[in-house]
């Protein structure tokens, strides 16, 4: 059943607890494609915690169809890393849409709602993460004003004795 406007979206309850936890699986299971480390299944059991904290908190918000179960969810929270920082951040994690429902702007309906709670909250900016290779989710939040910051490289040291020198060293001078 569908509304006539559309997907609205709202904070989570805790009925979408278990509903939201299988998507976060959904979500794991299709970033694994883009290089996430990230184990589905076995995380169950810490991310229903985690919905279920951020259900208490407000800070998670689910998109649905009238009275059908969420079809996306985001997470958001200011940033409590314990840092001094020049101005309040706030974070966005975990956006997802189930895959038959992309490019209707529902992904955009969560992140502007995010953002509005976010600044609402305090927050003066907004930081997020999206995989390296995950070129769809990296284009979605640029055209909506986001801008690298920061970037995490990974090496595997599976294969090589950890200290050894490898191709990456002699390309940066350092050997």
């Amino acid at each position: 059943m569908s509304d006539a406007e559309g997907p609205t979206v709202a904070p989570a309850t805790v009925d979408d607890v278990d509903d939201v936890t299988d998507l976060w699986i959904a979500l794991a299971e299709g970033q694994r494609r883009h290089g996430s480390t990230l184990l589905a299944e076995p995380n169950r059991t810490a991310v229903r915690e985690w919905v279920a904290r951020s259900v208490v908190t407000g800070e998670l918000l689910v998109a649905r169809d009238g009275d059908d179960g969420p079809i996306g969810f985001v997470g958001f929270a200011l940033d409590r890393e314990g840092y001094e920082r020049d101005r309040v951040r706030g974070t966005v994690s975990n956006l997802f849409v189930v895959p038959e429902r992309r490019g209707e702007g529902i992904g955009a309906d969560l992140l502007d709602a995010a953002e509005r709670a976010l600044a609402a909250a305090g927050a003066e900016a907004v930081a997020l993460e999206a995989l390296a290779d995950n070129d769809r989710a990296r284009a979605f939040y640029a055209d909506r004003g986001y801008d690298l910051h920061r970037v995490e490289l990974t090496k595997s040291l599976s294969g090589s004795a950890a200290g050894e020198p490898t191709d990456g060293d002699a390309a940066t001078g350092t050997e």
